[in-house]
């Protein structure tokens, strides 16, 4: 019989001081705790050598591996990434391939554990207690692109019927409004290209504060993720988003559609081209000409320049610690472990996804800097992680309204 599952450091602790003890017979303490004369002698030899730390459990692994690289082979892994900083390990395998036999080019996690354990690997720092479950990144806007607000004006009828809705994005330092321009609709494909537009003149802001409605978020997915802030978290960008029902923790956004509403939907034009040029006229005006106390009484345009961190449009290539098992997200939402499919979520269909092995058939499921909850392999299931909301929220953007 084995030791108990429950306290069974408590258990062999008592054990061994009842053995070294004396006045009781050694084979029939065995006997109570359930195990053969052999593993009493063996953790009662352990605690008299190493004391309470030899009751703990030896680690299993073999002192040697039959399949472990050879030195020439992680030289040459090294060498190619030292010529190619800006590679990941799935390009530096492909060209390892074409260089040799690929029978003899060893797996992609390979490629990782060996450029981690010789610190080639830049990991991304975050904070699990707060990165991994909460989506509120209540930091005050202290430099130009350091966080960007998102959000759809309140739609409106031009005179000729048409339907008028503005899609405004706006640098929270600067108060710069870099987009203000009514789209067709607020289907995902359509912002994100609007956005790429933004993106590719401006370069990338470090957060987006959005609300949680579409597409910004989904309410059935796992931390809110949409298909659209899936596309941020890959170009590097945090998530920040307002809680429900509080526009005021979006508040310099909230004034700015309260100008938008006075200065261009109060003078309703004939169609929607008529009525977009309004409203570059007044995002002209209010970048170049409306000057902000915040601002020193400067204008936005005084203050706002270019991120240095350029816009590139290629798919990222999303690389996860080694150790992890990387897992692509199929159509339906699901990912296959196992030869077991468990769905996860569809708004991340298509992305490779980290699973951290945590237990037995357990993983915790990572996209990019986003732990999404855990997978359980056994029950073939995925419980998704919840927003933290514990922290206090930050009332720098009321502030911000405020000083507008």
């Amino acid at each position: 019989m084995p030791w108990q599952e429950t306290d069974v450091m408590d258990q062999r602790t008592e054990f061994v001081l009842r053995a070294i003890r004396g006045g009781e017979r050694f084979g029939e303490i065995c006997r109570e705790f359930g195990i053969s004369r052999k593993t009493g002698y063996k953790w009662k030899e352990r605690f008299l050598a190493e004391g309470l730390s030899g009751l703990g459990d030896a680690s299993r692994r073999p002192k040697t591996s039959p399949g472990e690289l050879s030195e020439s082979m992680v030289c040459r892994i090294i060498k190619l990434k030292l010529a190619h900083p800006g590679w990941g390990p799935r390009k530096l395998r492909a060209v390892l391939e074409r260089t040799g036999s690929p029978s003899d080019v060893p797996s992609e996690s390979s490629f990782k554990r060996v450029l981690d354990g010789v610190g080639l690997v830049q990991r991304r720092r975050r904070k699990r207690s707060e990165q991994g479950r909460r989506l509120r990144t209540p930091v005050r806007a202290e430099r130009p692109n350091h966080v960007w607000t998102i959000d759809f004006k309140g739609w409106w009828y031009t005179r000729n019927r048409s339907r008028f809705e503005p899609l405004t994005i706006r640098d929270a330092y600067s108060r710069y409004v870099l987009c203000a321009q009514a789209l067709d609709n607020a289907c995902t494909q359509t912002v994100r290209e609007a956005m790429t537009r933004v993106f590719t003149r401006h370069g990338l802001p470090e957060v987006i504060r959005s609300d949680n409605g579409s597409p910004f978020a989904a309410s059935n997915s796992p931390l809110g993720l949409s298909r659209l802030s899936a596309w941020w978290l890959t170009l590097g960008i945090d998530l920040d988003r307002i809680d429900p029902g509080r526009p005021e923790q979006n508040g310099g956004h909230e004034r700015m559609h309260r100008d938008v509403a006075v200065e261009v939907e109060g003078d309703a034009q004939a169609d929607s081209a008529a009525q977009q040029a309004t409203l570059d006229v007044w995002r002209q005006t209010f970048n170049e000409e409306r000057p902000h106390e915040a601002l020193g009484m400067r204008v936005p345009s005084e203050v706002y320049h270019e991120s240095p961190r350029a816009f590139d449009p290629t798919p990222a290539e999303l690389e996860y610690p080694a150790g992890y098992l990387v897992r692509k997200v199929l159509t339906q939402g699901s990912v296959k472990v196992a030869n077991r499919r468990i769905n996860v979520t569809s708004a991340l269909r298509g992305w490779d996804v980290g699973l951290e092995p945590i237990r037995d058939q357990r993983y915790a499921v990572w996209f990019c800097r986003l732990c999404l909850g855990e997978l359980d392999v056994t029950s073939e299931k995925f419980h998704a992680a919840s927003p933290d909301n514990e922290d206090e929220l930050s009332d720098a953007a009321t502030e911000e309204c405020k000083a507008n």
